[in-house]
């Protein structure tokens, strides 16, 4: 009997040994692949003159390199336009629900606009067009770019929530006597806000990744402090590489933030 109990996480430690060998494998692979790819090349590592460009530490005092000024702007574009495209994002969901024809018109041509339009375009558009007539930053640019893209997909997925969330719960919330707005605020959207979070979680991770797009027009933000780096030092594979590293672990971060705001939802 107790051999029987015992055999459920037996079988779940087995999974778990042989999905790290596993990945051991696949990582060792890509090393040697890897290394045979630069041997090949004539390529020289050195890793040794990377954390320059991270941070330096002189006489006790901390200063941050290239890289991690970049990260900064890279993580203030993200944030805000995570703000934004969230708030895009209901206002044209709501609409698209909405009564009026010409609040439905006006999300529809929203969406589709955006949505089938490149990034990299609107991002020009924005910077090139729209900046000098209304005299707006390159900073307010890429995030606008970034939020209205994002905002466009958030707004489906958005729009997806509220109706999956059962009719009987706006039934409900008119018994009750209370208005649209409401019943939005108090009774649907927290139900459906379950139902969004792991879609918007993907969406956010995209933004973030995104972003490295406002290089483009001359933003310094991770991706040009990296360009910059790679054109002073010619240390291409090991910049690179560690700009990805970056990007790997904010998404990562934010999938596990996520994660466990899913599990504490769950529990409730």
């Amino acid at each position: 009997m107790t051999a029987a109990l015992l055999q459920p996480f037996r079988d779940r430690r087995y999974r778990t040994a042989l999905d790290i060998l596993q990945y051991v494998a696949l990582m060792t692979a890509l090393a040697w692949l890897l290394a045979r790819g630069t041997e090949r090349l004539g390529y020289h590592w050195q890793w040794y003159r990377v954390p320059r460009y991270l941070f330096t530490w002189d006489n006790g005092q901390f200063s941050a390199g290239l890289l991690l000024q970049g990260l900064g702007v890279t993580l203030q574009v993200a944030g805000v336009s995570l703000i934004l495209a969230f708030l895009f994002g209901v206002s044209a969901a709501l609409f698209r629900l909405s009564r009026s024809r010409l609040a439905r018109s006006v999300a529809v041509v929203y969406v589709e606009l955006i949505r089938n339009t490149p990034l990299l375009i609107q991002l020009f558009f924005i910077y090139f067009v729209l900046s000098p007539v209304l005299d707006i930053s390159r900073f307010m640019s890429a995030v606008l770019a970034l939020s209205l893209f994002e905002g466009a997909y958030a707004s489906e997925i958005m729009r997806a929530g509220i109706v999956a969330v059962d009719k009987g719960q706006w039934e409900a919330s008119r018994s009750l006597g209370l208005s649209t707005r409401h019943a939005y605020v108090h009774i649907i959207l927290p139900q459906a806000f379950r139902r969004m979070l792991p879609p918007l979680t993907s969406q956010a991770i995209s933004l973030v990744k995104d972003s490295a797009l406002v290089s483009t027009i001359a933003l310094y933000d991770l991706a040009m402090q990296a360009q910059v780096v790679v054109a002073d030092t010619f240390l291409t594979f090991e910049i690179w590489f560690t700009v990805a590293a970056i990007y790997l672990v904010i998404t990562l971060g934010l999938s596990l933030v996520v994660r466990r705001m899913e599990n504490r939802f769950a529990a409730v």
